[in-house]
């Protein structure tokens, strides 16, 4: 049986969809996390237990987890692991490096190589050393790959987050004659909600006799600064905040919207976008990143410009004043994401490189 570890968040739905599909195929599974979580039939070695991922928190903060290095260098030989996978380029990726644990493999997330090495000279030469240590680089996104390739010459492999199409799909929800425009995403400033409002407030001028929602799914350090925009912009009647969606609510709550919109100023692919096609609700995505590689322009959806709520509030008449349209874009949507972005097939793909790397 082959082993492999990741260097991980264990409580991230992607780690665990990573873990769900490999352990299935007979691999024996461990996960180093820092920010602790539980998966059935894996096995989750937690090194930091009191204290929550803080990503916005600063460098001497995440450098300072390597306090843990010899205790997983120590639990690494006890599991001997065929493959050291981390997940995610800076904070993993670093104490990937540090153990000195070969084949090593790191996945490029979005913020780990959009934002980090931003931050500062240290930050880039931090990525660029992770990225020369690595055997294997894999990006969710083409998008992804080239800005990794800023910071090395090596092969970068894409591996897409796929979706689940029997957990996202297409529910009836009983719906009144009131358009529903939505959005779940985590309520941070990268995502641009603040530009989704703006461009609500537009239409609702622009149609003040159309009965018309906006639903905000999520939660997040902005949530103060978006609740006083839709006051400011007298919005208190017409846009909901749904609060943290859980898990096993998220489609259906994709399925009571008539589109949904991701306004994203920075994005390293778009899961919510194609977990809201196959559920054939039809997108709105900002020009950024692998944000355009998460839809089919103009036949699933539409991408618009970042920072741009009139172009947004377009795209959303669009749909509205459509509904043929939209309920065409809503099944050409489906099987956009059926064809490219099925979650075993993703897997498969990645199974096939993890063969040819522990067959070597």
């Amino acid at each position: 049986m082959k082993t492999i570890c990741y260097l991980a968040d264990g409580s991230s739905p992607h780690t665990i969809k990573w873990c769900d599909y490999f352990k299935k195929k007979g691999y024996n599974i461990h996960v180093l996390s820092l920010n602790g979580g539980k998966i059935d039939g894996v096995t989750v070695h937690n090194f930091d237990a009191n204290v929550v991922e803080q990503r916005n928190k600063g460098l001497l903060q995440k450098v300072g987890r390597v306090k843990f290095i010899s205790e997983m260098k120590q639990l690494l030989k006890e599991i001997n692991p065929d493959l050291l996978h981390a997940q995610y380029a800076s904070s993993y990726g670093f104490l990937g490096t540090l153990l000195n644990k070969h084949p090593y493999a790191i996945s490029v997330w979005g913020t780990d190589i959009y934002e980090f090495p931003n931050n500062g000279v240290i930050q880039k030469q931090i990525i660029k050393h992770n990225f020369r240590k690595a055997d294997y680089i894999f990006t969710n996104s083409r998008a992804m790959a080239r800005e990794v390739n800023k910071y090395t010459d090596k092969n970068v492999d894409v591996t897409f987050f796929g979706v689940d199409m029997e957990r996202f799909k297409p529910v009836n929800i009983e719906k009144d004659d009131t358009f529903v425009v939505g959005i779940i995403k985590s309520l941070e400033k990268r995502y641009g909600i603040e530009y989704l409002i703006k461009a609500f407030r537009i239409l609702k001028d622009e149609y003040p006799n159309k009965k018309m929602i906006l639903k905000i799914g999520g939660s997040g350090q902005n949530l103060d600064n978006l609740v006083n925009l839709v006051k400011e912009l007298k919005l208190e009647n017409d846009v909901e905040f749904l609060g943290r969606i859980a898990s096993d609510k998220i489609a259906k709550t994709f399925c009571s919207f008539d589109v949904t919109v991701f306004p994203s100023l920075r994005e390293g692919f778009g899961v919510a976008a194609i977990e809201s096609q196959a559920c054939e609700i039809p997108v709105i995505v900002t020009n950024v990143g692998g944000h355009p590689e998460s839809l089919d322009n103009n036949k699933t959806g539409f991408i618009v410009e970042p920072e741009s709520p009139e172009q947004i509030k377009e795209k959303i008449a669009v749909l509205m004043n459509d509904e043929e349209l939209r309920i065409r874009m809503g099944k050409q949507g489906r099987k956009f994401v059926r064809d490219n972005y099925e979650v075993n097939h993703n897997f498969r793909e990645i199974e096939e490189m993890y063969n040819k790397i522990l067959n070597k």
